[in-house]
């Protein structure tokens, strides 16, 4: 009886033991859990506040453009500083400069940075599709070109002019698609996504018609905007445009075949929308940020701000 006693007694106390290390386990593994997630949750709102702050600066770029625009009657093109992206850099470089080289590069949050403009103009704007009822021909042509020459399949042209004016039509009918907001959302009216990827850097979704910005634009974009033109002297234009920007549309004729008419309505060498995005690199968390930004005289509004996966940056 004693023997069984001492036995019942040392499995009682290896089981009270077992508990006792289950109950530790799972308690330090919830400490650690919720450290993990409280330096998350800091990262991202640092992250936020930073980026924030990138954004502020990137304003004050596109202000300082158009005071320069004003004064002197420039136009929008890529030689600008705007257009210039900002590599990836340590934020504690920009606090060494700022205060005089004083501060070394081991000061400082463990934070990297980079982004770019990019001219939103500078892409064929599908709102031109909406504007009149019924969609102007040349509009419907310089759609079915761009998705020509983007190598996508045959009837994609007539699918998105379809679906986009059921998604902005008033009264909305019972089985309209949802309205998208980016060129990525054009997924919702049933495109596959590598067609979306084709046709992001080629086409854009902004809050009114636009013209688009012959200084800025790619020449798949310039070849599929008039009728009678080609790749050809689209890129002519392209590869002249570098030593010298265009000041007025006009200007683009010199370059393009006889029978080409530019008109202020389709073409222009300004641009007063532009796409901000910023990428921040904070210890092992990546955040990225694009924003769309409007030029209004002197005032730069925010119209749309979205956070975006890290394979999600290719094109606005």
């Amino acid at each position: 009886m004693k023997a069984r006693q001492q036995g019942a007694a040392l499995l009682t106390a290896m089981i009270i033991v077992t508990l006792v290390a289950a109950l530790a386990g799972a308690m330090a593994w919830r400490q650690q859990r919720a450290v993990q997630v409280e330096a998350g949750e800091r990262a991202r709102v640092q992250g936020a506040w930073m980026l924030q702050g990138a954004l502020d600066w990137a304003r004050l770029i596109l202000r300082e453009d158009m005071v320069s625009n004003m004064s002197k009657q420039n136009s929008d093109h890529l030689g600008e500083p705007w257009a210039v992206p900002l590599a990836e850099t340590r934020l504690s470089t920009f606090l060494a400069a700022k205060d005089g080289g004083g501060s070394s590069d081991d000061e400082g949050p463990e934070a990297f940075l980079s982004g770019r403009i990019d001219d939103a103009q500078a892409r064929y704007n599908l709102r031109n599709l909406t504007a009149t009822t019924p969609v102007p021909p040349l509009e419907q042509r310089t759609l079915a070109r761009i998705c020509e020459f983007a190598g996508v399949p045959g009837g994609t042209a007539d699918l998105i002019i379809r679906q986009l004016r059921a998604a902005l039509a008033t009264p909305l009918a019972d089985d309209a698609p949802l309205a998208p907001a980016t060129i990525a959302q054009l997924s919702w009216f049933g495109l596959p996504p590598e067609v979306v990827a084709k046709l992001e850097p080629l086409l854009t979704l902004l809050p009114v018609t636009t013209p688009v910005n012959l200084n800025t634009a790619p020449r798949e974009v310039i070849a599929a905007l008039f009728d009678d033109m080609d790749l050809a002297s689209a890129e002519r234009l392209v590869q002249a445009r570098q030593s010298s920007p265009l000041i007025n549309p006009t200007d683009a004729g010199k370059y393009l075949p006889s029978g080409v008419v530019v008109t202020a309505e389709r073409a222009s060498a300004t641009s007063n929308y532009f796409y901000v995005t910023g990428r921040l690199r904070l210890d092992q968390h990546v955040l990225v940020q694009r924003s769309l930004l409007q030029r209004s005289g002197l005032n730069v509004l925010v119209l749309d701000r979205q956070r975006l996966s890290e394979t999600a940056t290719s094109a606005p």
